[in-house]
């Protein structure tokens, strides 16, 4: 078991500075590569207290370790750029995806001399201790588990088995994201009905939970949505790929693709009617 002395975190998003200041606190150096990034990029890492050696090639020489942490459909071409490094540490890919595009990372990276350790995120970015879990999978998923044993996130090593660790990613965010995706929809047909109030005034007397859920999803969900289209689209092909329909979440993708207008808008936050607003026009575009 190898000293984690460097850690390099690609890219700062979000939820990626959170998970680099964690590593942090086992002692290691935590870097990034500022090269091509926004300002809200280095903003966040400067925050987070990531140390900038400006290109991927700088990042990955001077680490033992790379986390990727991106959107899903980035997470092949960021493995093969790390692969012409010939990086021969621990790769820790933590992004959305499903087992099998992990398994493709996994024979990238080790191919050109890395070990592979998959993972997958539960939770929100870190603000505390217990509301955000990495899960890991591999034959060196303990060692990438043990740098955040003194941090706030809890990370689980959960088999030698890479791949695991994305599969229990999907079949978590199966439900949240579709459901989210769902009951907007649903707000919307109602809309389009005429039938908005009866089936908000029925959702009181048998679902009273419905309506404020649908509030949630436009204002948490809508502005995120842009992310999920990967990762619903990862999650269709995983249940196609075990003989199960994958037209819900291919589904919930289209949803998400045309709340494309709300990317990142939180202030101030969407309304459900602002959301229904927009997939009823959106839907003239598709018939």
């Amino acid at each position: 078991m190898m000293k984690v002395k460097t850690v390099a975190l690609l890219h700062p998003g979000n939820m990626g500075a959170t998970i680099g200041a964690a590593a942090a606190t086992s002692g290691a150096r935590v870097v990034w590569a500022s090269s091509q990034r926004s300002k809200a990029t280095h903003d966040r890492a400067r925050q987070a207290g990531l140390s900038d050696v400006e290109t991927l090639t700088d990042a990955v020489r001077a680490s033992d370790v790379v986390f990727s942490v991106c959107p899903p459909h980035a997470a092949l071409d960021l493995a093969r750029s790390v692969a012409e490094q010939n990086f021969s540490g621990i790769y820790l890919d933590a992004n959305a995806i499903s087992r099998a595009t992990a398994e493709r990372i996994g024979e990238i990276v080790t191919k050109a001399g890395a070990s592979f350790v998959d993972g997958g995120i539960i939770g929100p970015p870190i603000k505390g201790a217990g509301t955000t879990r990495l899960y890991l999978s591999g034959a060196r998923a303990q060692e990438v588990a043990n740098l955040f044993s003194g941090s706030m996130l809890d990370a689980r090593a959960i088999g030698g088995t890479s791949g695991s660790a994305s599969a229990l990613k999907v079949a978590y965010a199966a439900w949240t994201k579709c459901t989210d995706a769902l009951i907007l929809a649903i707000r919307a047909l109602a809309a389009h009905e005429g039938v908005d109030k009866a089936l908000l005034d029925e959702w009181a007397l048998s679902q009273p939970d419905l309506a404020r859920r649908s509030i949630r999803a436009a204002t948490m969900a809508t502005p995120k949505a842009w992310r999920y289209v990967g990762e619903l689209r990862e999650i269709a092909a995983t249940f196609e790929a075990a003989g199960l329909p994958s037209g819900f979440h291919n589904a919930a993708a289209d949803i998400c693709e045309r709340l494309a207008p709300f990317k990142d808008r939180t202030d101030p936050p969407p309304t459900v009617a602002a959301v229904v607003d927009a997939l009823c026009a959106s839907s003239e575009k598709y018939r």
